[in-house]
């Protein structure tokens, strides 16, 4: 229950995110409790959004190991490969749950989101690797800021007050969404 959202513009890529955290039905407020939603990652930016656990997990995984290489489609697939081998070898809650009975992959139940020099990277819930050129979000407020940037990306010159305004209106109108906003830029 999130909204991140990336964008690319005039030579900047900067990824913007709500820090409200929700437990169920709970909301807990950022004076309480500060959900960090996009972490770096050497020079890359990575964001989750599902599950939170996977806040820990990523930490846990990356902690005192060689920052991976993200740095297209292909290094970024082979990360996650990694990933899913290592969730079921050394957290032994972790499941398969496709979301579809028939599917023939196994389900993250999450969603990714890599920006880095090169580019903008969704990894969906089974692992597909997909590159955008100007910004692309993941949440549950992702259709609001979507629209969002849709209407806005060709009227500013601004990545972070693009980034700003689509995480707004996800907040505005998303009650899983929550103030505020933490904006990170890529190096």
């Amino acid at each position: 229950m999130s909204i991140v959202v990336a964008v690319r513009k005039n030579g900047r890529t900067v990824v913007a995110a709500d820090t409200l955290n929700v437990f169920g039905q709970e909301r807990i407020g950022a004076d309480n409790c500060r959900a960090i939603k996009v972490r770096p990652v050497g020079k890359v930016l990575m964001a989750i959004t599902g599950w939170s656990l996977y806040d820990n997990i990523m930490e846990d995984l990356l902690g005192g190991r060689d920052v991976p290489p993200l740095g297209d489609e292909k290094e970024i697939f082979a990360f996650f490969m990694v990933l899913w081998k290592e969730l079921h070898e050394h957290y032994p809650f972790v499941n398969d749950q496709p979301h579809e009975k028939d599917s023939p992959f196994g389900d993250f139940d999450a969603s990714f989101l890599i920006a880095n020099a090169a580019g903008i990277y969704k990894v969906s819930q089974d692992a597909s690797v997909c590159r955008f050129d100007k910004y692309y979000v993941i949440g549950s407020g992702g259709v609001y800021a979507l629209g969002a940037l849709h209407q806005i990306y060709d009227t500013g010159d601004d990545a972070e007050q693009l980034a700003r305004r689509a995480v707004e209106t996800a907040i505005e109108f998303d009650i899983y969404c929550g103030a505020p906003i933490d904006i990170l830029e890529v190096e």
